[in-house]
Parts: structure tokens; C-alpha cells; sequence
């Protein structure tokens, strides 16, 4: 059996970039999109995976065409092929609106027997879109995935070892599922001179909710404005002393002033 292994991306702000609202709203920043950091592990295991077995690997974006870059990103890296989902009409930055059309592209592929997430998305601090796609895939879900230590298409089966709070657990499950990542899975590859040249003459297809057969619900959430946060009236005070010691128990006599121990 040929496993297909479906991955997913989207581009974010940098994290060293200055993320505010502007004089119309919009939330703007200083500095150009990257590749969300936790995909890249996501991105590296699939093609990976896709080696060992055998199989293929598909990169999917749900959203405008912002993630474009991702995708072309996905596709230096060395992933297979790349598709982009979207709904003009719909409100993409709801998770479940986002999860009905991630979802629906999985189905439309039709043999995927594993779909890889990043930890979480950088931009949102959230996770709750790969939960929900697989509820909606009605598919098992292993979160904290520090390594696959077996995976193994013909007899439909997948063994990892997932990071919990007190160390390591390994699970087996049956496919098909959905995994999510942590950092230290892997080392995600650079892309290529000659994969660059090759992703960005890639022409990406994209699909709408007709064109995967399905309607998408209300979105539970809508974003009425954005507001940046109050300023802070902040104050540094130097603590002087001719020693760590005394430094330190002044310190602590300041703490203890301000209630903070």
C-alpha cells in the first residue's frame, strides 16, 4: 500500500516583528511573512515519512493568498505536491471554519491515511484547528508527537512516542490519524537552490468549499475590531551595591515593599 501523508503550513509574522493596529484597524507589522516555525517540524516529517514508506506527501494552506509563500516554501523543501483552500465569503479565521475546509481537502484526496500538524499555529498561540480536524475526519488524534517509531502502511498501523508532563508515553494506533509535532522530532532541511527554482514556477491549485462537495457551517466567532494594548507606565530602577550580597538583599527588600514576595 502507497501511504499518502497530508502536512499543513501557513505564513506568519516573525516573531521579532512589531505587531500593531494601525489608524484604519488593521493589524499591520514591520517585518515580511515566514513559515509558522512549528509546520517546519511538521514539514520535514512528512517528507520524511513519505520516503521511508514509499509514499507521497501533500502540503495543504487554508487561507488567502498570503500563504502562498509557505506553500512554495513546502514545496523547496521537498514536498510532493501543494494545494490551498479558501472561501472568500466564509470567515477563515474562525478554527472550525477553518477545520470543516481542512477536512474536506483530506477527503477530497481521498487516500490520505496520515495528516501531520505542527505543535500549534505562532501566530494564534492555539491548537484547537487540529483537534477539530480530526473530529471532523473522524479520525484518531496523537498530540505531542516526539518521534514515529513505526509506521507501517501495509498492516495500517502507527507507533509514536508522545511528550507528556512527566516524561514519555508510546502509543500505537490504528490509521487513519492525525499527529502533531513537537520540536525535537527532527531537523528541518533547508530548502534547495535547485527546489527554490523549481517551487516558484509551481502553479498552486485552489479549492473552494463546491469544489470539495461540502457547506461550511455558521462561524461561532466573529472579530468585531482590534485594539492594541494600553500603554504601560513603566519604570527602571538601578539597585546599587558594592557587593552581589548587599545587591541581592536589596532586592529583596524591594520585593518585599512592593508585596511582589
Amino acid at each position: 500500500m502507497t501511504l499518502h501523508i497530508v502536512t499543513f503550513t501557513r505564513s506568519t509574522p516573525d516573531t521579532a516583528a512589531k505587531v500593531e493596529v494601525d489608524g484604519s484597524g488593521n493589524v499591520v507589522w514591520d517585518a515580511a511573512n515566514v513559515v509558522n516555525p512549528w509546520d517546519e517540524y511538521a514539514l520535514e516529517e512528512a517528507i520524511v515519512q513519505a520516503k521511508n514508506t514509499g509514499g507521497k506527501a501533500t502540503v495543504i494552506a487554508v487561507g488567502d493568498d498570503s500563504h502562498e509563500e509557505a506553500l512554495k516554501h513546502s514545496l523547496a523543501m521537498g514536498l510532493n505536491e501543494a494545494i490551498r483552500v479558501t472561501e472568500e465569503s466564509a470567515n477563515m479565521g474562525d478554527s472550525l471554519i477553518w477545520s470543516t475546509l481542512a477536512a474536506g481537502a483530506v477527503q477530497k484526496l481521498g487516500d490520505v491515511q496520515l495528516a501531520i500538524f505542527g505543535k500549534e499555529a505562532i501566530d494564534t498561540q492555539t491548537d484547537q484547528h487540529i483537534y477539530q480536524t480530526a473530529r471532523k475526519l473522524g479520525w484518531t488524534v496523537l498530540s505531542f508527537v516526539s518521534k514515529i517509531l513505526e509506521l507501517d502502511a501495509d498492516a495500517g498501523t502507527i507507533k509514536v512516542e508522545r511528550a507528556v508532563e512527566h516524561g514519555k508515553q508510546t502509543v500505537t494506533a490504528k490509521l487513519p490519524v492525525v499527529i502533531s509535532v513537537v520540536k525535537g522530532i527532527n531537523e528541518p532541511r533547508y530548502p534547495s537552490f535547485i527546489g527554490i527554482r523549481k517551487a516558484s514556477k509551481a502553479t498552486i491549485p485552489v479549492w473552494g468549499a463546491s469544489d470539495l462537495g461540502i457547506e461550511l457551517p455558521q462561524a461561532p466567532t466573529e472579530v468585531l475590531s482590534y485594539e492594541n494594548p494600553p500603554a504601560r507606565d513603566i519604570t527602571t530602577e538601578i539597585i546599587e551595591g558594592a557587593t552581589i550580597e548587599e545587591k541581592a538583599t536589596k532586592l529583596v527588600d524591594k520585593l518585599l515593599e512592593e508585596k511582589v514576595l
